[in-house]
């Protein structure tokens, strides 16, 4: 039987330097925290097509980008570090492994967690407002990337859905978008009740649910790629032949002496 594919992490290191650029573009747009770049690489990583980074930088970054990494030795550090992680979570979505082994989450996303004693600290160190303190959740920045990404980069998702797969799709993004959902939250009380039933299901296992979902949409794009358009290339002539221009030479002393 052959042997799993070890899962890719992320060093320590490596994540602290991940962070530090994050919160370097965070000084110039205060949405590109780690967890909300985590959320957004991993939809870029779950999706059909690999897109090169100076593409999904500039959409996701904007100008923060530029402003907070002018110096181009430093900004080639910030890249090494974002591509270091993009690259962990690219092996965390390995098609090869996910399909030996559907049951095993490899998904491993960058997550703040929140609890009533964490936001009663924040509120207290005065980082966040008392009446705002309930929508600090675990997950909700990630997922905000997440669809961020989505909506930056929508037309390599929808563009290849087929309609029949529309609800697959929509259910398997629902257990991402139900992070976003602060607690007590009237949506988020009936997907609970919809799909768990009287087990109902913590934020821990929300969370898990949402990194399966992003798991198994990785496995749909990998089974229903876009193709590339064959090319019907047409026979050439032979060189003594006439040549298809209408000239009435030979090919070989008219185009095909080119």
């Amino acid at each position: 039987m052959k042997p799993l594919r070890v899962l890719r992490d992320n060093t320590e290191a490596e994540i602290e330097a991940f962070a530090l650029v994050c919160d370097r573009l965070g000084g110039f747009d205060e949405r590109l925290s780690a967890e909300w770049i985590d959320g957004y690489l991993t939809a870029l990583a779950a999706g059909p097509i690999a897109l090169p980074l100076a593409e999904w930088l500039q959409a996701m970054a904007g100008d923060a980008y530029e402003r907070a990494f002018a110096d181009p030795e430093d900004r080639a550090s910030a890249e090494r570090a974002l591509q270091t992680r993009m690259a962990a979570l690219i092996d965390h979505l390995d098609a090869e492994a996910l399909f030996e082994d559907a049951d095993a989450l490899r998904l491993s996303p960058l997550m703040l967690g929140w609890d009533d004693v964490t936001r009663a600290e924040a509120v207290q160190a005065g980082s966040i407002a008392a009446d705002a303190a309930g929508e600090l959740v675990t997950g909700a920045l990630w997922a905000e990337g997440f669809f961020a990404a989505l909506d930056a980069h929508g037309a390599t998702w929808s563009g290849v859905i087929d309609d029949d797969e529309a609800a697959y799709f929509d259910d398997l993004l629902k257990q991402v978008h139900v992070l976003r959902l602060p607690e007590g939250d009237a949506e988020l009380a009936a997907h609970v009740a919809a799909v768990y039933g009287d087990e109902g299901a913590d934020r821990n296992r929300l969370v898990d649910e949402a990194c399966f979902a992003v798991q198994d949409l990785r496995l749909w794009w990998v089974e229903h790629a876009p193709r590339p358009v064959t090319r019907k290339v047409d026979k050439l002539p032979g060189r003594n032949d006439p040549c298809p221009c209408g000239s009435g030479k030979k090919f070989k002393r008219c185009h095909g002496a080119a």
